[in-house]
């Protein structure tokens, strides 16, 4: 792995431009190189997509992707369920703590194509590049934390019943031991937080370490049981109260983004049905 890492390292210029590509601090990417005994499995496939391939997932993490002429190994994740998995991945980031250099130098590299989509994302990478992570902790504060709440509850709970810690949390943690995901160690938040549940939705989608086991992609139905059960009676009502909230700024975009995902989101299932 380490050898690995260290030729991804040297290719996108160093480890403060690795660290920046994937959203965290230079010693992070230190700590992989010279402490860790594995690379984290959510940056294995982000470092491959910044070197091009060069730095594939089976050099990064032979454990979760056997090289694919061994027996039984790993089937490739298609090229849109992959955007779709960073997608959730980005939301995951952006809502689950507060941002920080690495993650501010991140959104500032996004590019967008010409759908309403990719307009969001070139706005997101735009006023990123233009606020600052003072401006943009305070932000996030304000909007999540606040004195006594922040302006929004991101909580599957809150949103469907008015009330934290309600059916919708039961049910998520039943389907959470049905499908292997633990809740990792220092966490105090409700699983049901919309950052906890795209990051299971991107590991659903790309397979990854689930409770400390290397998994495969679920199928399209379980990824579809899971997406309408725990995301869809909520998440883009969510993003629409994130787009519009007064102390949304940065975060903005990130809203538009996401309201429009989760209706591609809803129209893919639907078709694939």
């Amino acid at each position: 792995m380490r050898e690995a890492l260290s030729k991804a390292v040297e290719l996108v210029g160093g480890q403060t431009q690795l660290a920046r590509l994937l959203g965290v601090k230079q010693s992070h990417v230190w700590h992989w190189l010279n402490r860790a005994e594995r690379l984290p499995a959510e940056f294995v496939l982000p470092i491959e997509n910044a070197t091009g391939g060069q730095v594939n997932r089976h050099m990064l993490r032979p454990d979760l992707f056997p090289d694919s002429s061994a027996p039984h190994a790993r089937i490739a994740v298609a090229d849109e369920d992959m955007w779709r998995a960073q997608m959730y991945t980005l939301f995951a980031r952006c809502l689950s703590r507060r941002p920080d250099v690495g993650l501010l130098t991140a959104l500032g590299q996004l590019t967008g194509d010409g759908s309403a989509l990719g307009q969001a994302i070139t706005e997101l990478s735009r006023v990123a590049r233009s606020t600052s992570i003072e401006r943009a902790q305070e932000e996030w504060d304000a909007l999540f934390v606040g004195l006594a709440r922040g302006e929004l509850l991101p909580y599957a709970s809150y949103y469907r019943t008015g009330f934290l810690y309600e059916q919708p949390l039961a049910k998520l943690r039943g389907d959470m031991k049905e499908l292997g995901f633990v809740v990792a160690d220092g966490v105090s938040e409700p699983e049901d937080h919309i950052g906890a549940l795209c990051e299971m939705m991107a590991l659903l989608i790309a397979g990854g370490d689930i409770g400390g086991k290397p998994a495969a992609p679920a199928s399209i139905a379980q990824q579809e049981q899971f997406f309408r059960t725990h995301l869809a009676p909520w998440a883009e009502k969510f993003f629409a109260d994130l787009e519009k909230a007064a102390s949304a700024s940065l975060l903005k975009p990130l809203g538009r983004i996401g309201r429009q995902f989760i209706g591609i989101e809803t129209q893919g299932f639907a078709l694939a049905a």
